[in-house]
Parts: structure tokens; sequence; C-alpha cells
């Protein structure tokens, strides 16, 4: 069975830089795409970025220009490199991926999600 599973979270000061993790495990052929998100009390679910097949990457304003994502194929994991923090990018993380599974069908799911907190 595919699952999900984020890591990476931790409290920071602001402007400090967190990398987080969402690795894929089970019988999968090739990750699609990951996106991420991040969930806060009181407020709706945000997108945060993208990487897509061929390494399209997309990301909401209000972290471009300091997040950064990546994937490693190898052992389908995608990474969130987080810099110049803000006490606003506190929140729960979670990635959505699809993936390819063996032998050939499209799986979609969540991880369970990593916390970050930013403190001032």
């Amino acid at each position: 069975q595919v699952q999900l599973v984020e890591s990476g979270g931790a409290l920071v000061q602001a402007g400090g830089s967190l990398r987080l993790s969402c690795a894929a495990s089970g019988p999968i052929f090739s990750i699609n795409s990951v996106d991420w998100y991040r969930e806060s009390p009181g407020k709706r679910r945000e997108w945060v970025a993208r990487i897509a097949p061929n390494d399209w990457i997309e990301y909401a304003p209000s972290v471009k220009g300091r997040f950064s994502v990546s994937r490693d194929d190898a052992s389908y994991t995608g990474y969130l490199q987080m810099n110049s923090l803000k006490p606003e990018d506190t929140g729960l993380y979670r990635c959505n991926a699809e993936l390819t599974e063996l032998p050939g069908t499209i799986w979609n799911g969540w991880g369970q999600g990593t916390q970050v907190i930013v403190s001032s």
C-alpha cells in the first residue's frame, strides 16, 4: 500500500530555515507531482507550492523567493526548502502527491503533516 510521510517540521526563529520532506513508500513506479499545503487554526488550507511532471514549479505569492521545491525520483521523496521564515508561515504542512503505482495505476493521496512553528 502506498503511503506518504512528511518530516522536518520544527520550532524555529523568524529568519531561520527548515527543509521538509515528503517520502512515498510502497509499490511505486514514479512520482508525478507533489503539492505542498499548510493549515492553520482559523484559516483555510493554503496551497504553498507544486512540482509537477517535467519539473514544472509554481509557488504561492506569499512564499515565492523564500521557498523552493524539489524532488528525488530515486527515493520517491519531495522536498520543501523554506528560508527566511516568518511567523505567518506557522502551520501544519502537508503534501499531496500523485504517483504512478506498480503496475500502472494512478494514486493520489495525502500525508499526515508536519508542524512548523515560527517564533518572532
